[in-house]
């Protein structure tokens, strides 16, 4: 049997799998456009992402949200997920990442 991964090296991997998570619109990942606002893993393996969207109404909602859930899915410590959209505090490019600012033309 595997030995137990410590919680920093999950939610390492976490982060990995949210950054292949691309949104539709901008075609950039979530973690460097900077929508993801915490990730909490329990012992039982239940996983909460709390993340935001670029504005409030959006279509893509339950889109995002699961493609989220399918991302996580491989992760083996992970026994359900739960993604919840919050508004505070509202997202603006200062959350981008250095890279989805030039890969969006954004100076």
């Amino acid at each position: 049997m595997d030995e137990k991964r410590d919680l920093k090296t999950v939610k390492e991997e976490i982060i990995e799998k949210l950054e292949d998570v691309i949104d539709p619109e901008l075609g950039v990942d979530i973690v460097n456009l900077g929508l993801i606002y915490q990730i909490d893993l329990d012992q039982d393996g239940a996983c909460v992402i709390q993340m935001t969207l670029t504005t409030m109404g959006c279509p893509l909602t339950d889109l995002l949200a699961d493609m989220v859930d399918n991302a996580l899915q491989p992760v083996p410590e992970i026994e359900s997920i739960d993604v919840k959209f919050v508004w505070e505090p509202a997202w603006t490019i200062a959350r981008m990442s250095r890279y989805a600012k030039m890969a969006l033309g954004i100076h």
